[in-house]
């Protein structure tokens, strides 16, 4: 018997079908082994001696597979073909050798870049040992953000009360995000005019052209620079007659986008599909493990971790036949396209992301797979398609258009398709806004024309513009900027962009990335005192040096020497660093967001209140704030953006009294938000604002109409239970009986009604909306240790999985649409491995959360600031109490605890 060791219990199940009887194959879940989370783990002192762990969830797996392993002829570990597989590999036959299980086992290492049967016979075929440069370089990364984390986090912590750590290639991400948003915020907006012409052919045929010469010169870009300069162009062109002086014809070729690699996936799956790098690789994870088709499981993706652009010939056979079959002699080229990647520090050494088999269209895997899988597989195949098509043919034309003194110039373009080429399959997104000359271009056809032409002015329209600040970072565009710097790894996008979610220090605001006051401050603090360790270009070179560790070429603990000695000393220095000068360099580096200029170009650091007293950036119990240096004397305090917190501010002001209670009704400004009160102490009734509301525009009509929620819209004529609309926790919401839905963006609480409500209702019964606690959500399969389901539940304070009397919450940004069994098992083996189990009927919800559950209500959970007691409001002047932001216990793990680390 031999056994083989992969890492999910799908690949599992698959494998096993494709070897037959002779071979028991076993998942390992993941890692098995660990750094554990405490000081000393990583010792520099002894020349960065790794202290590794056994996972305790892992353990029952690891003695699974020794019992089977003793007595084998062979132990096959087949974990994934990157760093971190191998790195997998070698913990588990570590753990293996310590029990003695491996004793005269023939040990080989074995790479699956496909899961389908001839790719995993063949690689059968192919065994090799296991490769201990990947291993070095894997200890080398880990043992960098261990450092990095261990070290610099504390020092962060210290002298920066709120902020939660700091990870080494994080760090550089969220210097990116930062400073684009500094070049927003510092951008001035410039304006300049265009002036168009539209003009008549002989034959009568019109079309537009656009000004670029004036007084013989070419004109530039801001040469019209306001109103007065465009009018006396539009003089200039009126007062003269217009020839067509050259016209030139020319058509180009567009190429087609490479294959997809790791980063380039996650691009197009954001701008096309809307997907977040971490839902992208979840799943195609997926889909690159198996999916049952009649029966038959089997991987529709080659292995999606790479930075490889290039396909097998296999592949280059097969996407051509497809092409030739499905559109003709045509769409081919002469030859196949071979890519090279252009990203810094590629590794060449896998294939592409494409379809296992071409042949298998969208179209006839559709019935097997869920909608984000049939959406991503469609993705893939058509972008691997295309890439073997031939070229986009385009027909350009240049009409020069001219005075005859010359005194003018105009020109017009047109761009049609003379063939479309792979632009009959795919197109590639793009990030940035196109170019007034591109918008203009595009698709617009001109009329005949011949040199000397004489042209008729029919309008001319002079157009005012402003130019825009750059753009802020997408998923799609962050990872691109990463991978062109060479920062990070195919696989660490997802986990980078999490990791800055998580800890708060950005947030996402119509799809674009944010820096949050937290993390502007902990980006002020990194650079000002640690600037050459989050510089890009520092990252980018150790990056290098990893995959050099990878390529066997440099000693893995000569780059840690290398990098630690310098660093340690930085660190040493930062701490002897008194808190009064960390503020001083944080009001230097943060001077524009912390103290704008003034109207009046007043000193913006003068305190407005007593005039004497100098603003600077405070950091107290529950957050940064710009405060006056003359406290207590003067309480001057505004937020970090510049808006006053103190109640004489417009923010906070009374609205008038309640005609049937003669209470005052405040509009108050509190942590969580603006929201209204009536009346003090105990007996106050609070209300947060609608997403959307101006506080501004709020007046007494609306906040007694707000302080009234909720409000009966009816009853449902199906049930005969009344329908409510209110504002809770998260946010307005429509609810009968236990049932709650959250409205959608531009539903007003006050206005909806009876029918809407229901309509909702119903909608959320048949999949959406939020769901009462221990309700189901979907079956995610059966529990390979007894066959028993394993189910998705809605929770009262989020989603679980469930088996038998185990539940298992999901952690903070899982996304239970895409959460997989796999995921599930390993979140209840460690749940079951902390000792946690519930029994009896209260089994419908983690044990946990019903540990901290409040008693019953029969209304939803207020939004946060009505959670504030009476009491608790009354001890603090009538405000909601603001809640002390956590803070981690625990030494922070660069790329999160136990989770997948790959490079």
């Amino acid at each position: 018997m031999d056994v083989v060791v992969v890492e999910s219990p799908t690949k599992a199940k698959s494998i096993a079908k494709y070897l037959g009887e002779g071979y028991k194959v076993l998942p390992s879940y993941g890692h098995v082994r660990d750094l554990p989370e405490k000081d000393g783990s990583v010792k520099p002192e002894k020349d960065f001696e790794i202290v590794y762990e056994p996972l305790p969830e892992k353990q029952k797996r690891v003695e699974e597979i020794a019992r089977a392993v003793k007595g084998a002829r062979r132990l096959w570990l087949a974990t994934d073909p990157d760093r971190e597989g191998e790195a997998i590999s070698w913990h588990l036959k570590s753990l293996l050798d310590e029990r003695g299980a491996t004793a005269g086992v023939d040990v080989k290492r074995v790479a699956f870049h496909e899961i389908t049967k001839p790719a995993v016979l063949e690689a059968m075929r192919r065994p090799r040992g296991l490769d201990y440069n990947l291993v070095d370089a894997y200890q080398a990364r880990r043992a960098l953000d261990y450092l990095v984390g261990f070290t610099l986090s504390p020092v962060l912590w210290r002298k920066l009360h709120g902020a939660r750590s700091a990870g080494r290639v994080q760090s550089v991400a969220l210097r990116l995000i930062c400073e684009r948003e500094a070049e927003i915020e510092a951008f001035v907006a410039r304006e300049y005019w265009t002036v168009e012409a539209l003009v008549r052919t002989p034959r009568g045929e019109r079309f537009t052209a656009r000004l670029v010469a004036l007084d013989g010169k070419k004109l530039g870009k801001f040469d019209l620079s306001d109103r007065r300069a465009a009018e006396a162009a539009v003089a200039a062109i009126r007062a003269r007659p217009l020839l067509v002086a050259s016209v030139e014809r020319k058509q180009v070729a567009r190429v087609p986008p490479p294959p997809f690699s790791t980063a380039t996936l996650q691009q197009e799956a954001a701008r096309k599909l809307g997907f977040s790098a971490d839902r992208t690789m979840r799943v195609a994870q997926r889909l690159f493990e198996g999916v049952d088709l009649d029966g038959e499981t089997v991987g529709l993706i080659t292995y999606m971790r790479t930075d490889s652009v290039a396909l097998s010939s296999e592949a280059l056979e097969a996407a051509r036949a497809v092409i030739g079959e499905r559109f003709g002699a045509r769409y081919l080229p002469p030859r196949p396209r071979q890519y090279k990647t252009k990203a810094k520090n590629a590794q060449e050494a896998h294939e592409a992301i494409r379809p296992t088999d071409l042949a298998r269209s969208p179209d006839k895997v559709a019935p097997f797979l869920d909608d984000d899988q049939r959406r991503l597989y469609e993705l893939v195949w058509r972008r691997t398609i295309a890439s073997q098509m031939a070229s986009a043919l385009l027909d350009r034309v240049v009409a020069e258009i001219a005075s005859p003194d010359g005194a003018v110039g105009l020109r017009a373009t047109g761009q049609t398709i003379a063939f479309d080429g792979f632009l009959k399959v795919y197109e590639e997104g793009r990030d940035d806004r196109p170019s007034e000359e591109d918008e203009e271009e595009t698709g617009k056809i001109l009329p005949p024309l011949a040199p000397g032409d004489k042209l008729e002015q029919e309008k001319l329209d002079p157009t005012q513009h402003f130019t825009e600040p750059p753009p802020r970072y997408t998923e799609a565009s962050l990872v691109k900027k990463l991978e062109e710097l060479g920062i990070g790894r195919p696989s660490t996008y997802a986990t980078i962009i999490s990791v800055l979610k998580e800890r708060e220090y950005v947030r996402v605001e119509k799809g674009r990335f944010v820096p949050t006051d937290r993390g502007r401050l902990v980006n002020g603090f990194l650079v000002s005192f640690f600037d050459r360790w989050v510089q890009p270009g520092f990252t980018a070179e150790l990056e290098a040096k990893l995959d050099e560790i990878a390529a066997g070429e440099v000693d893995w603990r000569s780059v840690l020497r290398a990098f630690w000695e310098p660093f340690q000393g930085s660190v040493r220095e930062v701490e002897k660093r008194r808190l009064s000068e960390v503020i001083e360099a944080l009001n230097q580096a943060l001077a524009p967001k912390l103290f704008p200029p003034r109207a009046d170009g007043s000193d913006p650091r003068a305190c407005p209140l007593c005039g004497t007293g100098r603003l600077s950036l405070k950091l107290g119990r529950f957050g940064a704030f710009v405060g006056c240096s003359n406290y207590p004397e003067c309480r001057y305090t505004r937020k970090l953006g510049g808006e006053e917190q103190d109640k004489e501010t417009k923010v906070e002001r009374l609205l008038g009294t309640d005609p049937a209670t003669d209470e005052e009704v405040w509009l108050r400004d509190g942590r969580f938000g603006p929201y209204v009160q009536r009346g003090y102490g105990e007996s106050a009734k609070r209300c947060s604002l609608p997403p959307g509301t101006d506080p501004a525009s709020l007046d007494l009509a609306r906040a007694l109409a707000l302080l009234a929620l909720p409000r009966e819209l009816g009853r449902d004529p199906s049930t005969g239970e009344p329908v409510l609309a209110g504002i809770g926790r998260f946010g307005p919401y429509v609810q009968r009986g236990r049932r709650f839905v959250t409205l959608p963006p531009g539903e007003d609480v006050l206005e909806i009604g009876i029918n809407r409500a229901i309509a909702l209702l119903a909608e959320s019964e048949r999949g959406g909306g939020r769901r009462a606690a221990g309700a189901l959500l979907r079956e995610l399969g059966t529990h390979p240790a007894d066959g028993a389901p394993v189910t998705l539940h809605a929770g009262r304070f989020g989603p679980y999985v469930k088996h038998g009397a185990l539940n298992a919450s999901l952690p903070k940004g899982t996304d239970p649409e895409s959460l997989t069994l796999e995921e599930a098992l390993a979140l209840l083996e460690a749940k079951a491995a902390r000792g946690g189990s519930v029994r009896g009927a209260e089994a419908t919800e983690p044990r946990a959360r019903r540990a901290s559950r409040a008693p019953a209500r029969t209304e939803p959970e207020p939004a946060a600031p009505a959670r504030t007691s009476a009491r608790a409001a009354a001890r603090t002047d009538e405000r909601p109490a603001a809640s002390k932001p956590a803070t981690t216990a625990a030494a922070p793990r660069a790329s999160g605890a136990r989770s997948r680390r790959r490079g």
